[in-house]
């Protein structure tokens, strides 16, 4: 078994660049090493235990507090409540800590391989896109989760032109695509932000196995097709 393999990756980029399928393939590679990696998907008031809270007080208060998912008149309304806004703010990234701060240093410290599917970087232009009036990386509750959060030993940035994401989300028939506009600023955020610093840029557009090799080689695995 080969043991200088990193046991905590993460993989971010733009939508319909690959990353569930390059994913999938680091789990076939890393069972073929005898582990059995963890997947953890987060992103800022999205995760399992937030929707799951969410769903909970939507049933409790007949959707009058929380809207449902996805874009709506009633979402926008209630997000413009200042209060509202803060407070799912602040639960989101309190959720954030208690995965990245706990759930996966946890999973790390007892040993275990870690895929991180999508990262901290992500919830940041999120949080930058649709909530820029809160300048919420000015947060000390921010500041702690960027503190608490772990590095990753490998880390890829799965990138493809805005059109080529719009065109790969209509054959997935995403149901709340962004716009061109929005998909351009996540694209210059991901080449600009500090949280990507250091990470491995791959161009997407090339075959899932050219994509595969330059993953496997980021792991430090000569990989033969």
């Amino acid at each position: 078994m080969m043991t200088n393999i990193p046991k905590f990756l993460a993989l971010s980029g733009l939508d319909g660049a690959g990353k569930s399928t390059q994913i999938q393939h680091l789990v076939d590679f890393y069972r073929q090493m005898g582990e059995i990696p963890v997947i953890i998907w987060a992103r800022g008031g999205y995760t399992p235990l937030f929707n799951a809270l969410k769903a909970g007080l939507r049933r409790l208060s007949g959707q009058r507090l929380i809207p449902p998912s996805g874009r709506s008149a009633a979402r926008t309304q209630a997000m413009g409540s200042g209060w509202k806004r803060r407070l799912w703010l602040s639960l989101a990234i309190f959720d954030l800590i208690l995965v990245y701060g706990v759930q996966v240093r946890w999973l790390l410290w007892t040993g275990r391989t870690v895929i991180c599917d999508r990262y901290l970087g992500d919830t940041a232009i999120d949080f930058a896109l649709n909530f820029s009036s809160e300048a919420v990386g000015e947060w000390w509750m921010w500041r702690f989760l960027a503190w608490v959060t772990p590095r990753p030993a490998a880390a890829f940035l799965l990138l493809i032109p805005v059109e080529e994401s719009q065109r790969r989300s209509q054959l997935k028939d995403e149901p709340f695509p962004d716009s061109p506009e929005v998909l351009a600023q996540r694209l210059a955020a991901y080449r600009s932000r500090p949280e990507f610093e250091g990470w491995l840029e791959i161009d997407c557009r090339a075959s899932i196995e050219a994509v595969r090799r330059k993953i496997m080689a980021g792991i430090g695995v000569a990989y033969e097709n």
